[in-house]
C-alpha cells in the first residue's frame, strides 16, 4: 500500500489493515499525473508492474520495459491516466492480495466480496473524522488496547515521528505516503495524535459515551462540540453513504450530482440539538 502510494497520484492519509478487510483514506490528484514527464510516468508504472524472473525483479528487463513504454505514445497516455485513477490504485492493491490468498488456499475465483466501497469526503471535518475512524479500527474491534499496539495502521507510523516531537509539533498534518493534499489540512501532527487518542478513549469497550478527563483543544479549533464529533466519526459507515460532510457540504454535493438529497444530510444536527429533522432538500 505504501509503495503504491508513492507510484500513483494519491496521498495516503490513513489506513488500517484488518483480518478480513482494509480501510484507506486517500486524496486522488489525477491532474498531478498530467504534469509528470514521460520518463517519470514510465518509471512509476514499471515500479507497479516490474519485469520478473520467477519471484525476483529483473532490473535489466525493467529498464527495457521503460524504454518500450516510452516508445509507445498511445500506451504511455493510457498509463498516465491509470496512475491518476482511484479504481486502478485499488485494483493494484487488491489483486496481488487475492492472488496470494488463493495460492495459500489452493483455489481460484473471486477472493474479495465485491467492488470496494467508496465515499467522498467533502470537507476537512469529514476527512479528519474518517481518518480517526480508520485509525481506531483495531481498538474498536478488540484487536488492540491502545494506539502503539494498533499494528498495520497509519497511526502507528505517525507515532514513530514522536521521536522528533519538536518538528512534529510545528508540521501540518500530511499524508503518511504519496502526495500532499491541496489545500493541506490545518491541524498539526500532534493535534491529530491527541484527537485520535481522545476519540479512542471515548469509544473503547466499556467506556462508550464516557468523556475523557481532558477534552482536546483541537475540537475547538475545528469548531465542533464533543457529541457532534462522536456522531460524525462513529457514523462514517452507517450514517453516510456516497459522501461524508457537513449538512451544507452534503446539500451542495447533492446539487452537483443532480439529486435532491444525500444520506446523512437530514440528520446532520440531530445529535447535539436534541431534535429530529426530516430530510434536508437543496
Amino acid at each position: 500500500m505504501l509503495e503504491l502510494a508513492e507510484c500513483f497520484a494519491v496521498g495516503l492519509y490513513a489506513y488500517a489493515v484488518m483480518s478480513n478487510h482494509l480501510h484507506v483514506v486517500l486524496s486522488v490528484e489525477p491532474q498531478a499525473a498530467q504534469h509528470w514527464s514521460d520518463e517519470e510516468v514510465a518509471e512509476r508504472w514499471v515500479r507497479v508492474f516490474p519485469a520478473r524472473v520467477g519471484d525476483a525483479v529483473d532490473e535489466e528487463a525493467c529498464r527495457e520495459k521503460i524504454q518500450r513504454l516510452l516508445g509507445n505514445a498511445e500506451r504511455l497516455a493510457e498509463v498516465r491516466l491509470r496512475l491518476g485513477s482511484l479504481s486502478w490504485f485499488m485494483r493494484c492493491l487488491n489483486e496481488p492480495i487475492a492472488r496470494k490468498a488463493n495460492q495459500e488456499d489452493g483455489c481460484t475465483g473471486r477472493f474479495w466480496e465485491g467492488r470496494f466501497k467508496c465515499q467522498a469526503l467533502l470537507d476537512e471535518q469529514a476527512v479528519l473524522a474518517c481518518m480517526v475512524y480508520v485509525d481506531l479500527n483495531p481498538i474498536r474491534a478488540g484487536m488492540a488496547l491502545d494506539l502503539p499496539s494498533s499494528t498495520h495502521t497509519s497511526i502507528k507510523l505517525r507515532l514513530k515521528d514522536m521521536e522528533q516531537k519538536e518538528s512534529l509539533s510545528k508540521r501540518k498534518l500530511g499524508p503518511v505516503a504519496g502526495m500532499l493534499m491541496k489545500p493541506s489540512l490545518s491541524l498539526r501532527g500532534l493535534d491529530y495524535l491527541e484527537l485520535v487518542d481522545w476519540s479512542g478513549r471515548v469509544v473503547r469497550e466499556g467506556k462508550r459515551g464516557t468523556i475523557a478527563s481532558t477534552v482536546p483543544s483541537v475540537l475547538a479549533k475545528l469548531g465542533l462540540r464533543e457529541l457532534q464529533w462522536q456522531s460524525q466519526m462513529l457514523g462514517i459507515e452507517s450514517r453516510y453513504w456516497r459522501a461524508v460532510g457537513t449538512v451544507e457540504s452534503l446539500v451542495a454535493k447533492a446539487r452537483a450530482l443532480g439529486q435532491c438529497w444525500l444520506k446523512g444530510a437530514g440528520r446532520g444536527e440531530c445529535p447535539f440539538k436534541g431534535e429530529r429533522k426530516g430530510t434536508a432538500h437543496p
